[in-house]
C-alpha cells in the first residue's frame, strides 16, 4: 500500500490491523507531523479532528450515526476533547463484540493516557508511531535519514527542508503545544532547554547542571523533561545494573529521538558538516539506538532497553532484555572495526551475563561468530525483527 508522505513498514501496518481486529479501539500515539493522520485516513471511515471546534460539533451532532456505523471512526488529536472518552466507553460497552470501531490519534501521551486509564481500560490497545524509520525507507532515502531525521516533511524524502523545517517545528511546540500540554516555561526558556539537551545528547543526564544554566531547580528541569519525553521528543535510557562486584552508574542517558531535530539545534545542515563535529559519534550512537528500539516495536516484539556504565569506565551503549535473553550492543562510527572493539564489548557484556553481543558499525554485512555479531545497522534491525540468520 502506498501512502503519500508516509510509507508504513509492513510489520507496523500489520500490528495496527491486528490490533484493530482484536480491540474495539486502538490509540495511535506519536509526535506531531510524524504521519499519524495520513496513515489513519488511508484506512477509510469517518474522520474528526478534535482540535477543530467544527469537527467537535459535527461529532456531537453525528454521534448516533457513528454508533450505527459498521466502519471505522477516526478521532484525531483526541486529547483536545477529554469528554469524548466517556462516550467511547459507553459505546464500546453497549456492544463489546464489535472490534475495530475507533482509532484514536494523539500527539501527547500524558493527557491521553490519564483519560484512557480512567475510561477505556481493557477496551483499547496503544501503539506508538514514530517518524519514518530505516525499515520504512528505500535505500536512496535511508542515506538522508541520519542527517534529516524521519519527519516526512523534514527532508528525508526530498532532500529539502532541513534544518529550517525542524527549527520551525520546535518553535511552534515551544510557543503553543508544550504549554497546552503542561510545560509552563516561556518559549525562549524552552528553546534554551532544547539546545542544552542537544549539547548533552547521548550523555548521562545531569538535571542539576542544566538547571543551573537555566536558573531553575533540578526538580523543575526534571518536570520539564518529563513533558518533552511525553511529547515523544526525548528518550531517557535508564541505567542497567547487575548484582556483581562492580559499582554501576545509575544516571540515565538522555537522547533526542529524532536526529534531524538534534542536528538542527546544533547548527548542522549537511553530511560534510556533521562528520566534522566532535560529537558525531554520539549522534550516530543515538540514531542507531532509536532505530533499533523502533524496529522491535514495529515487529511487535516487547523489549526493555538500557545503557550500562560502571564506576571504572566499562560501558555498553545499549542493553536489551529480549524475552529471556540479554543482548549487549556497542555502536561504532567506523567502516573498519578492530578486534579490540569486540574484545572490549565482550569483557563488558560478560559482567552482566549477556547472551549475545552486537558490534554495530558502518561496515556493510553481518558476521556471526558464536554469540558475537559484527553487523551494520541493517543487520542489527534484521535481528530486531527476529531474523537471526
Amino acid at each position: 500500500m502506498f501512502l503519500p508522505r508516509r510509507v508504513a513498514a509492513p510489520d507496523s501496518t500489520g500490528v495496527l490491523h491486528a490490533r484493530l481486529a482484536a480491540y474495539p479501539a486502538v490509540a495511535l500515539l506519536g509526535p506531531r507531523q510524524c504521519g499519524k493522520t495520513t496513515l489513519a485516513r488511508s484506512l477509510g471511515g469517518r474522520y474528526y479532528d478534535l482540535e477543530q471546534p467544527g469537527d467537535r460539533l459535527r461529532l456531537d451532532l453525528e454521534w448516533s450515526d457513528v454508533l450505527n456505523d459498521e466502519g471505522l471512526t477516526i478521532l484525531d488529536e483526541v486529547q483536545a476533547d477529554p469528554q469524548v472518552f466517556a462516550r467511547l466507553r459507553g459505546a464500546i460497552d453497549a456492544d463489546r463484540r464489535r472490534n475495530g470501531r475507533f482509532l484514536l490519534l494523539g500527539s501527547v501521551a500524558p493527557a491521553l493516557m490519564v483519560e484512557v486509564s480512567q475510561s477505556l481500560t481493557g477496551r483499547l490497545s496503544v501503539i506508538e508511531l514514530t517518524p519514518l524509520s530505516h525499515g520504512e525507507l528505500a535505500d536512496e532515502h535511508r542515506e538522508r535519514l541520519w542527517l534529516c531525521g524521519g519527519f516526512p516533511d523534514g527532508g528525508v524524502l526530498t532532500g529539502a527542508g532541513h534544518p529550517e523545517w525542524h527549527l520551525d517545528y520546535l518553535s511552534l511546540l515551544a510557543r503553543q503545544d508544550l504549554p497546552e500540554w503542561g510545560l509552563p516555561a516561556r518559549a525562549p526558556t524552552t528553546m534554551r532547554l532544547f539546545r542544552l539537551l542537544a549539547a548533552g545528547h547521548a550523555q548521562q543526564w545531569n538535571a542539576s547542571a542544566v538547571g543551573a544554566a537555566l536558573g531553575l531547580s533540578y526538580q523543575t528541569v526534571n518536570r520539564y523533561v518529563d513533558r518533552l519525553e511525553d511529547a515523544f521528543l526525548i528518550r531517557r535510557l535508564p541505567a542497567y545494573h547487575a548484582n556483581v562486584r562492580k559499582r554501576f552508574i545509575k544516571r540515565p542517558k538522555l537522547l533526542w529521538r529524532d536526529s534531524g531535530l538534534l542536528h538542527a539545534l546544533l547548527g548542522v545542515s549537511d553530511v560534510e558538516g556533521l562528520l566534522r563535529q566532535p560529537w558525531v559519534g554520539s549522534s550516530w550512537e543515538g540514531h542507531v539506538i532509536e532505530q533499533v528500539i523502533t524496529a522491535f516495536a514495529q515487529n511487535g516484539r516487547r523489549v526493555a532497553a538500557y545503557h550500562m556504565r560502571t564506576g571504572d569506565g566499562r560501558e555498553i551503549d545499549l542493553v536489551l532484555e529480549v524475552g529471556t535473553e540479554l543482548w549487549a550492543a556497542e555502536v561504532k562510527l567506523t567502516t573498519r572495526p578492530q578486534p579490540s572493539h569486540m574484545a572490549r564489548l565482550r569483557e563488558s557484556a560478560d559482567l552482566i551475563g549477556a547472551h549475545r553481543r552486537f558490534l554495530i558499525t558502518r561496515m556493510p554485512g553481518t558476521i556471526v561468530n558464536g554469540s558475537d555479531v559484527l553487523c551494520d545497522l541493517s543487520g542489527m534491525l534484521a535481528h530486531a525483527g527476529g531474523d537471526s540468520a
